[in-house]
């Protein structure tokens, strides 16, 4: 093991740990002397292994206590960046998330979609509608809706893998920037049909109004989120 990749390989260990139960939610991990010790490293290697951990949301470094686990079973959703959820599984590194697409296809829009995509009566639109079971729950609903004139051709395969992928990839869509509204609400019957919701009520919706460089809205999608699984994540700084 060289030294420029054990940090990561001690970073592995630890999250793996940490995702199984070894160190629980709310303790502290060992001291970054006995950490040393563990590994047969050095005090830099174990540093950056716990920053490395701190990043991807499993710790939280606090002075003169040492390193809290954070309760994993709740995932980072970060509010300002524009991922797809494929990425965000990716960056996590998570493996134990299924998609199950309950309904695809055409629809004309009507009053609500039209006046979202700000288009006539009766455009095409495609009709997304996907689950994602993560540690055998479904606790995500996406309802997603494209315009068919900027995606001519989807499929529910692509839907069951990236759609992101196939727009970017495939049909070389310029996807530019998204604007975010964030509130929660009752649950639906659809909430309820598609969602395993734990006799929670409410779920959080995450609205996403996605336009193309030339400013266009050609997607307009709500994650609907059950209440005790997820934490939105954002950065801010402030100016000076």
């Amino acid at each position: 093991m060289t030294k420029s990749n054990k940090y990561k390989q001690i970073f592995e260990d630890l999250s793996e740990k940490i995702q199984n139960g070894t160190y629980k939610t709310n303790t502290i991990l060992p001291s970054e002397n006995e950490l040393t010790v563990l590994y047969s490293t050095s005090r830099e290697t174990i540093r950056k292994a716990l920053t490395l951990l701190a990043q991807k949301g499993l710790i939280q470094k606090l002075r003169g206590k040492g390193s809290l686990v954070l309760d994993v079973s709740r995932m980072n959703f970060p509010i300002s960046g524009l991922v797809s959820f494929k990425e965000l599984q990716s960056s996590m590194g998570r493996d134990d998330i299924e998609t199950t697409v309950h309904e695809f296809g055409l629809l004309k829009a009507g009053s609500s979609l039209s006046s979202i995509f700000e288009v006539a009566y009766n455009t095409e639109i495609w009709n997304v509608v996907r689950s994602r079971r993560i540690q055998g729950e479904r606790i995500i609903l996406d309802k997603s809706y494209f315009l068919k004139a900027e995606v001519p051709l989807l499929t529910k395969e692509t839907c069951e893998n990236s759609i992101y992928e196939y727009l970017e990839n495939e049909l070389e869509l310029p996807i530019d920037f998204a604007k975010k509204e964030i509130v929660v609400e009752e649950c639906t019957d659809e909430d309820r049909r598609y969602l395993d919701l734990d006799d929670y009520d409410h779920v959080v919706v995450v609205k996403n109004y996605v336009h193309l460089k030339d400013a266009k809205l050609f997607e307009y999608t709500e994650s609907r989120h059950r209440l005790d699984k997820f934490r939105f994540v954002d950065f801010a700084r402030r100016k000076h």
